[in-house]
């Protein structure tokens, strides 16, 4: 009987850009209504004034979820995913896409293994490459995510993601587009490592040990306990980033000032605002979907096993 086979070769930089960024638009389309309840609790409490003025209180994942749907209807959840497709199809596929190659850089010629040393600096460099060209996607993302569509309280500004990108450029200026980079580069770089090296290494001591063999379930379980520790360890600087780039000019002088209003006004605990399990499951999501290349080496395959494991 004739059946497919995986090619010999291995998969080429345009394909793994491709296939990454198709894969995490997949994922996306899933979550986003988990990442869009996690902004609004981020965001829960910055204003005290507004906060009482508004009538949607927001307690826990679910209770966010099912809030959000009664007084803004089930679209609100997936506000700003257009700039979210957008997000994916640029960060994922270089975030993901560059990973092996930028390790391989970093490798040194002859060297049959990579060191954890070299994975962080492979995992910060493809993490700020593509933070740096998705940042404007980010804003308007958080943007639409954070606004209200309902009654007296609507705070909707754009009509549209290009109109958001317009007006972000002309009230703000060019920069408002690439506002809270820093600490988007730092949260990133803090995922990576978190997510790609501890990876690799819990990985690598399941195999050791001879717990499980290389295949899906070893992948999973690496992937859940690297992306519990990376989201785990990320909140803090995600909160601040989340805020600062959702804030009005003159809101907030720097990252720095937002992080020491949020602590003397909310306290530390505000760092761990939409923390929750499902968001750790997230993170796994995003770790095992830019690790299913090993798995095989041709692009259907990839894809589905990438948007599969994410789900």
């Amino acid at each position: 009987m004739v059946g497919l086979k995986p090619s010999e070769r291995p998969p080429t930089t345009a394909v793994k850009f491709l296939g990454a960024g198709t894969a995490a638009c997949f994922a996306d389309l899933l979550t986003f209504p988990l990442d869009t309840a996690k902004v609004r609790l981020q965001i829960q409490g910055e204003n005290q004034a507004a906060q009482a003025a508004r009538s949607a209180q927001y307690r826990g994942v679910l209770g966010t979820i099912l809030t959000m749907v009664r007084t803004e209807g089930p679209c609100s959840l997936y506000s700003g995913l257009v700039a979210g497709l957008q997000r994916q199809m640029s960060f994922a596929s270089i975030r993901i896409g560059l990973y092996d190659s930028v390790k391989q850089f970093y490798t040194p010629k002859g060297s049959d293994h990579s060191s954890i040393i070299t994975r962080i600096l492979a995992g910060c460099t493809t993490g700020a490459m593509a933070v740096t060209c998705a940042q404007p996607t980010d804003v308007v993302k958080i943007r639409f995510q954070a606004s209200m569509h309902t009654g007296l309280g609507s705070n909707r500004k754009y009509s549209g993601t290009m109109d958001a990108y317009r007006t972000i450029a002309r009230e703000e200026g060019v920069r408002g587009l690439w506002k809270g980079i820093l600490p988007n580069i730092t949260r990133n770089a803090i995922v990576n490592c978190g997510e790609m090296v501890t990876y690799d290494i819990i990985k690598e001591k399941i195999l050791d040990y001879h717990l499980l063999t290389d295949n899906f379930p070893c992948h999973f379980v690496s992937a859940f306990g690297a992306g519990f520790c990376a989201t785990l360890v990320a909140s803090p600087v995600d909160v601040v980033k989340t805020r600062y780039m959702n804030s009005p000019p003159g809101q907030y002088h720097s990252p720095f000032n937002c992080m020491l209003k949020m602590v003397t006004q909310e306290g530390p605990t505000a760092f761990y605002k939409g923390w929750n399990f499902p968001f750790s499951l997230q993170a796994s999501c995003s770790a095992v979907q830019g690790h299913a290349w090993p798995l095989t080496h041709t692009l259907p395959s990839a894809l589905l096993q990438a948007g599969c494991s994410a789900f």
